[in-house]
């Protein structure tokens, strides 16, 4: 795979609105897991979440996955000094889920308890309305694609994205994830007593299970020559990526982790670098008991024992389900520019299977040149995205 040049950022996450808020939330080790306001949890053992704080903006006519992609790829598009004429050819990938179920529960609430519910229209529901208001909205009139592909979504469609790039479609994709709390997510994984009653604490000895979240973050990626002729500042390059599946079950992963070893090492085959040359794995890191030792077992049987440093972004917003793969992204091109990694916030006491420094709870400076972030969604759907200095 030739790279691909990452020339913007963008992100709405629990941190509230821009990349800024977000790096700054991650870098202090700051937790945005609290109290949930958007939906009733009366009666669930779990009644926290990662919310985006009030003050999205935007037509309150569109849904809040809408609005939370929107500022996400403007910041994007803004960052890459992209005009209205430069976006003519642009492409977009959106990974999404959730769609816009949130309001689509409001409206079945309403009438289910005798309430007039105020009208929605259908298209919104759907996981792929957000690219049609993201094209519509920001003139792009490339290829456009939403994938689903469960938890690994947003980094599918970073995948993708550099994919029509690579094979010269394009030359420039807006691509990333996006989902906001639904009530059929959160009490979904409460009915599987998958979520902690407290903020989730990746590969801790004691951990419960995860936390749910929300957000958005979208990247630009170009072709390098174009990136190049124009001028445009390059925070890092997407070298390389692995998708697989485990085709093992409908939820759970592999018990040894096999799919999630070959996404690994298909990424560092595709940037043609070595597991010596990795310095950093954002992991998918959930905080459940299983997940958290089937992604240990196969990062140490990727990279041995030892000498990486891995950490967990969802420790601080929790599992943002379609935008976690786009959200960590940002993220680790972040620790990579900024010489600063990341931490496991809430990790305790550090799991004795898990063979890693987990930087528990202070980010830590280290330049690292090579890093990769992990996305797994359920049924085994993996990907993993290679991201290099420029």
């Amino acid at each position: 795979m030739r790279p691909v040049a990452v020339t913007g950022l963008g992100a709405v996450s629990p941190f509230g609105a821009g990349v800024k808020a977000y790096w700054n939330g991650l870098a202090a080790g700051a937790c945005a897991i609290r109290p949930v306001t958007l939906i009733a949890t009366d009666g669930f053992r779990c009644r926290i979440a990662a919310e985006v704080p009030e003050g999205l903006g935007g037509s309150a006519r569109r849904s809040r996955g809408d609005r939370l992609a929107l500022a996400a790829a403007r910041e994007a598009l803004e960052d890459a000094g992209l005009g209205r004429g430069e976006r003519d050819r642009a492409g977009l990938v959106v990974g999404a889920v959730g769609g816009g179920m949130l309001e689509a529960e409001a409206w079945y609430w309403a009438r289910h308890h005798g309430r007039a519910p105020a009208p929605r229209r259908l298209r919104s529901i759907f996981p792929s309305a957000h690219a049609g208001v993201l094209g519509h909205a920001l003139g792009l009139r490339g290829p456009r694609e939403t994938l689903v592909t469960a938890c690994s979504s947003g980094a599918a469609a970073l995948a993708l994205g550099a994919d029509l790039i690579d094979d010269g479609v394009t030359p420039l994709v807006l691509a990333g994830g996006v989902d906001a709390l639904t009530r059929i997510c959160f009490m979904g994984f409460n009915a599987l007593k998958l979520l902690d009653a407290e903020p989730c604490r990746p590969f801790d000895r004691d951990r419960r299970g995860m936390s749910v979240g929300e957000g958005a973050a979208f990247v630009v990626l170009e072709d390098p020559d174009h990136a190049r002729a124009r001028g445009a500042r390059v925070y890092a390059e997407l070298a390389g990526y692995g998708m697989t599946t485990d085709a093992y079950h409908v939820t759970s992963p592999h018990p040894d982790g096999e799919g999630m070893a070959r996404a690994m090492r298909a990424a560092l085959a595709a940037a043609g670098v070595g597991p010596g040359a990795v310095g950093y794995v954002n992991a998918h890191g959930t905080a459940t008991p299983q997940n958290d030792r089937i992604e240990a077992h196969a990062i140490r049987a990727v990279f041995g024992e030892g000498r990486l440093l891995v950490s967990s972004t969802k420790s601080m917003i929790g599992h943002t389900m379609a935008a976690a793969g786009a959200l960590e992204a940002v993220a680790t091109v972040q620790a990579l520019a900024h010489e600063l990694i990341p931490p496991t916030a809430n990790l305790r006491t550090p799991d004795a299977d898990v063979a890693f420094d987990c930087v528990p709870r202070v980010a830590r400076e280290a330049g690292v040149d090579v890093a990769i972030s992990n996305s797994f969604g359920f049924g085994g759907q993996n990907v993993t995205l290679l991201f290099r200095r420029p």
